[in-house]
């Protein structure tokens, strides 16, 4: 539009000199927000990288002081029975005691996950949802209603 003609949406009056027509503005607001919104989606991903790297660090710290833990086992039940031996117990007593307790630790920990597994309930909602649905789908119709069929699905017909 040429300098000095009035646009025809507006109040009658010529736009000045640099100004923006509601267009032009509504555009250029259009753009900002359509870049605003892929920079923050791109600092997100940035984010998120970081965080997942750090969880990967954390992951991996986490599998090597459970590698650390395990092989540790071994050489503290070792020391359990020397100590018990110190103690005035001969060595085959002392590793069974060790034994012993370690089996009692296992017996422990699992009748803890058997409590937990006995508390597992079914789902009650979703198999009532699907037995629901099964009803409906039970007495649905595999072909169009007719006119009979609507007219005392309405209530007309008796």
């Amino acid at each position: 539009m040429p300098a000095g003609a009035a646009d025809p949406s507006s109040n009658g009056r010529a736009p000045y000199e640099g100004e923006r027509s509601v267009g032009q503005l509504f555009a250029a607001a259009t753009a900002d927000l359509s870049a605003l919104v892929h920079d923050e989606i791109a600092l997100a991903k940035a984010e998120i990288r970081q965080d997942v790297k750090r969880g990967v660090a954390g992951g991996v710290s986490i599998s090597v002081a459970g590698v650390v833990a395990l092989a540790s086992i071994p050489m503290l039940s070792f020391a359990a029975a020397y100590g018990l031996q110190a103690l005035g117990l001969t060595l085959g007593w002392s590793f069974l005691i060790v034994g012993g307790a370690y089996l009692l630790l296992a017996a422990l920990l699992g009748l803890l996950a058997l409590r937990s597994f006995k508390k597992i309930e079914k789902p009650h909602r979703t198999i009532a949802g699907v037995q629901a649905t099964t009803d409906v789908l039970k007495n649905a119709r595999p072909r169009p209603a007719t006119q009979e069929e609507i007219d005392r699905g309405l209530g007309r017909i008796k």
